[in-house]
């Protein structure tokens, strides 16, 4: 005999800034998790909800999850191990974001350093190229790419 268990479904992405209240409860994901379709996601307060997109969507820090119930369930994203890249000058930066680009690598572009996921060959590389690295516990939300469609879960 098997039991079902009620969980909330997820199926519309409110973006961050255009929802208010409170939210019933918050999902924390790193960025891998925040691009999905249909996944079970288990909220701060315990809560089980069925996300249930119509097509695969990069959730953002402070997306809420609207239910079909109503309730709104905030998406929060969480810090991983990550590399801090920075540069003596902006042109210098301008550059070494060109090698990251060359070699296909997800970014995230800030005025005065550019975060990307760890990788122990990639900092020898940017160090060789000048480039001063750390690694930090941040947010990884990078670039989306040139040929990224800008729906956020909305009809257009």
């Amino acid at each position: 005999m098997s039991t079902t268990i009620d969980m909330a479904r997820l199926t519309e992405v409110l973006p961050a800034g255009s929802w208010t209240g409170a939210p019933a409860d918050r999902v924390v994901l790193d960025y891998d998790g925040r691009h999905r379709r249909r996944v079970v996601l288990t909220g701060a307060a315990g809560g089980q909800y069925l996300l249930d997109l119509p097509e695969a969507t990069h959730l953002k820090n402070g997306d809420g999850l609207r239910s079909t119930e109503g309730a709104i369930v905030e998406v929060a994203a969480l810090a991983e191990p990550l590399l801090e890249i920075r540069a003596a000058t902006t042109p210098d930066l301008l550059r070494l974001a060109w090698h990251l680009g060359n070699r296909h690598l997800a970014a995230a572009i800030r005025a005065d350093h550019i975060l990307i996921r760890r990788d122990h060959v990639i900092a020898h590389m940017l160090e060789h190229q000048g480039a001063v690295v750390a690694e930090v516990m941040a947010v990884f939300d990078p670039e989306a790419g040139a040929y990224h469609v800008h729906g956020h879960g909305h009809d257009h």
